[in-house]
């Protein structure tokens, strides 16, 4: 029930009351006054008449307002035999004489009448009701519409007339008493006041369960669905209450509520526009607000259009932009251009208020910037700040493109630093970094400044020269800007306070003379180049064909020695050591061979630097330790006594930080002393980092490995720095043994290394003796060990073991026959 139906029935009951005192004075009139029955009935007829008016009238307005909210739902729904059946119970109703609705645009939807002409005395009366519907507006919040209006005419029989007020009022004043008079004012008093009394409790009564339901609908209608109602009754209201209460509870678990939507929007960190179909924007999320520096009433109302950088406008389709995902500029509040990336969604709604459009944009500003770093960082080196390989070759060929269309020529220069990788051994990588941007910065003002110069990778340049002339020799001018560059190159570089002075190798090939290509013309350079770095560096040299040739040979061996480990391509040999004094074998040294077929044997000096520029030789001198372990085992078992057996190490196993582990590994693995073997380590090695290595010596010391110093003299160790490490070996380099029979000079450095060693408590050891010459100057100078060719050829392991057999048999020692021919020839000459 509405608060109209409950007024009504206490208005009603009110009406009763004081109609109950009327008649009740009508009867006590009857009683006294028999002649005045008519003209008082005709009084209080009257009296009703004036009452039931604003009665039929208040119906006629609760009739209309019914029959409004029975077709609510039809008429939205445009369904006009909906709204007859709805209709109908109103027609049953005797009382109802017509019906009229009518549309919002005053089009006649519906109309009836009661048939037959009106009877005489038939009160009537008309109101009229608008048709509404609750509409959800913006998401979360409903407001009423109206659709249509329903007119209602009632009708009802009054009470019949008699004659005129005027003289049915004479007639009753002239017979009244003055005791009637009294009394029937004391009644309608009495009633009047009865029924006041009553009216003011009802009001009372319902005035405050009213007021709370009203209040609740409101929080309702406002899309506050959290506070339960607060009025607890037994009768209708109490229905009603409940009512309301479900219905408030669906909704909360049903239903966004606007707030909670403005609090999901303004949580997004991607800046939402909501727009109408043509673009003017309703809502603006705080990350919008944000990003464009606008408060949302000042975003609200204006178009997403102006919202863009004004070249991006014209390119910016609404319905294009509704539907997909696109990159475009937004202009902030200060003028600042924001590059964005804005999606796009429809929203579709049967009604127009709701239609339009949705826009999610991201700011992209960290992302562009990416990209063009990432672009950059593609085509430059991020190092040196020049054109990487790609970006290089890319100039290069569109250069070769021009020249071979206009006729010139073009000039490539290959540059590698000479023994770069020592500086980052010895120095650390950011050192060598710094070197690289040093020489980058070197090249780059040595050139002509339009000249391109790259960084191709590691320590490795190149540069180009275009627009030589094709009928020149182009030779003369590039080798003046080659030595230039070498002469940069030279100049000492500052690292960690210390001067550092390198060199570099170039090599040059001409466009189209060499190649007519980019990589070809690059590769005759690289070979080139590389032909430098074989004549010792720091130094040019222009392409020839025949340097592909040394260049392809060295890279097939490149290929073909990662795979001699698996093949067992590699052999050890061993070259005995021999005592000078006696001619016996006391230990020996052992040489690694590769035997590649269909080639034969390649020799150390050639495969040795290729192991080691790709990190094989690791691989390989674990191999290299584990099969000497293997053959000296052997040789033991079968009675042989090898003696101490030298294998060479180099400076990439040295700073191979599991390498001592290795060692320690290998050595038990096999059973074999580590006192039995000695590790020899060139001078070079042995100075590239003069406080690591003494470390990892001293360790191997301790682990019971001999030390000695292969190729002595022709590196640049002093007398102090020898002194440091643990050193127990010396071996002359064959260079000078080979001459010193010849060469005074060599003759006394060869002396001098022997005293040397032996006021150190060193043993010295002469290699390459290949002469009976060298073998009496040796002994004749006090050199007690030897070892090399005159001493027969490397040997397998069974070769040596079978020497080291006879030796220990008891009989004469292997090559005591060489030492008695010494002697005679000594004698012979003295």
């Amino acid at each position: 029930m509405t608060a109209a139906s409950f007024k009504f029935k206490y208005a009603g009951a009110t009406f009763l009351v004081v109609l109950l005192a009327a008649v009740a004075v009508a009867a006590l009139f009857l009683v006294r006054h028999t002649a005045d029955t008519r003209s008082l009935s005709s009084l209080a007829e009257h009296a009703a008449r004036e009452r039931i008016d604003p009665e039929l009238a208040a119906r006629a307005r609760s009739v209309a307002a019914h029959a409004a909210d029975s077709i609510a739902g039809t008429v939205r729904a445009g369904d006009a035999g909906g709204v007859v059946r709805r209709l109908q119970p109103f027609i049953d109703d005797n009382t109802v004489a017509a019906l009229t609705v009518t549309s919002g645009s005053g089009q006649t939807l519906f109309e009836w009448h009661r048939g037959g002409d009106a009877s005489p005395g038939v009160l009537t009366s008309e109101a009229s009701a608008p048709v509404r519907t609750l509409v959800e507006s913006i998401p979360g919040a409903v407001t009423p519409e109206t659709l249509a209006s329903v007119a209602v005419v009632l009708e009802q029989a009054a009470p019949v007339p008699s004659v005129g007020l005027a003289g049915r009022l004479e007639a009753a004043t002239a017979k009244r008493t003055r005791f009637t008079w009294w009394l029937a004012l004391a009644l309608a008093g009495s009633g009047a006041l009865l029924a006041a009394a009553l009216m003011w409790r009802a009001v009372n009564h319902l005035q405050h369960p009213l007021d709370s339901l009203i209040r609740s609908a409101e929080r309702i209608g406002q899309g506050d669905y959290t506070r339960p109602f607060e009025v607890q009754r037994r009768d209708l209201l109490g229905d009603l209450q409940q009512a309301l209460e479900r219905m408030r509870g669906r909704l909360r678990q049903s239903t966004v509520n606007k707030s909670y939507l403005h609090s999901v929007l303004n949580s997004m960190t991607d800046a939402v526009f909501v727009t109408s179909p043509d673009g003017v924007i309703k809502v603006a999320n705080s990350a919008a607000c944000k990003l464009l520096g606008f408060s949302e009433e000042e975003l609200l109302g204006r178009s997403i259009l102006a919202a863009l950088e004004e070249g991006e406008r014209g390119d910016f389709d609404l319905l294009q932009a509704a539907q997909e995902t696109r990159e475009t500029v937004m202009r902030t509040r200060s003028g600042q251009t924001i590059p964005v990336s804005i999606t796009g969604s429809r929203i579709d709604s049967d009604d127009p208020q709701f239609q339009g459009n949705i826009f999610v944009a991201r700011n992209i500003t960290d992302r562009k910037r990416a990209e063009r770093r990432i672009r950059y960082l593609a085509r430059y080196d991020a190092l040196t700040k020049i054109p990487n390989r790609m970006q290089f070759h890319h100039v290069l060929q569109q250069t070769i493109a021009r020249a071979l269309r206009s006729g010139q020529v073009v000039a490539v220069l290959y540059l590698d630093m000479d023994r770069f990788k020592e500086v980052n051994d010895t120095f650390g990588h950011g050192a060598g970094d710094r070197m690289l941007e040093v020489l980058a910065e070197r090249l780059t003002r040595a050139v002509p400044k339009e000249t391109v110069v790259g960084r191709l990778a590691g320590d490795e340049f190149a540069l180009f020269v275009d627009g030589l002339p094709a009928d020149a020799d182009n030779r003369g001018p590039i080798a003046q800007l080659a030595r230039s560059l070498l002469t940069e190159v030279c100049r000492p570089f500052q690292l960690n306070q210390h001067e550092v002075f390198l060199t570099a190798s170039v090599g040059i090939a001409f466009c189209p003379r060499d190649a007519e290509n980019v990589i070809d013309l690059i590769r005759n350079a690289d070979a080139a180049m590389y032909y430098s770095k074989q004549n010792g560096g720091n130094t040019f040299a222009f392409y020839s064909p025949e340097m592909n040739a040394a260049a392809v040979e060295r890279l097939m061996l490149k290929s073909k020695l990662r795979r001699a480990l698996e093949r067992d391509e590699l052999e050890i040999r061993y070259q005995p050591k021999v005592d000078l004094r006696t001619g016996r074998i006391i230990g020996a040294e052992a040489l690694l061979r590769w035997r590649l077929p269909g080639h034969g044997d390649i020799p150390p000096a050639q495969f040795i630097p290729l192991a080691e520029e790709t990190n094989l030789i690791l691989d390989i001198g674990e191999w290299v330790l584990n099969r000497v372990c293997l053959d000296y085992r052997q040789m033991q078992s079968q009675g042989g006594d090898p003696g101490r057996i030298s294998l060479n190490l180099s400076l990439k196993q040295l700073r191979q930080a599991s390498f001592i582990l290795r060692c320690r590994s290998v050595f038990r693995r096999h059973h074999v002393s580590p006192t039995a073997f000695e590790l020899e380590i060139t001078e070079t090695t042995l100075m590239a980092d003069p406080q690591r290595t003494v470390r990892l010596l001293d360790e191997l010391y301790a682990m019971g490995l001999h030390l000695s110093i292969d190729d002595f003299g022709t590196g640049y160790s002093s007398l102090s720095a020898l002194q440091q490490f643990p050193i127990g070996t010396l071996k002359i380099d064959q260079s000078f043994v080979r001459d010193a029979t010849e060469d005074a000079g060599d003759a006394t450095i060869v002396r001098t290394i022997i005293e040397m060693g032996r006021s150190l408590g060193m043993e010295v050891i002469a290699e390459g003796v290949e002469s009976r010459r060298q073998l009496q100057f040796l002994r004749s100078n006090s050199c007690n060990y030897g070892q090399g060719r005159l001493f027969g050829e490397p040997c397998t392991a069974e070769g040596l073991l079978a020497m080291l057999t006879q030796q220990a048999s008891g009989g004469s020692a292997p090559f005591a026959h060489l030492l008695r021919d010494s002697d005679e020839a000594a004698s012979r000459s003295a």
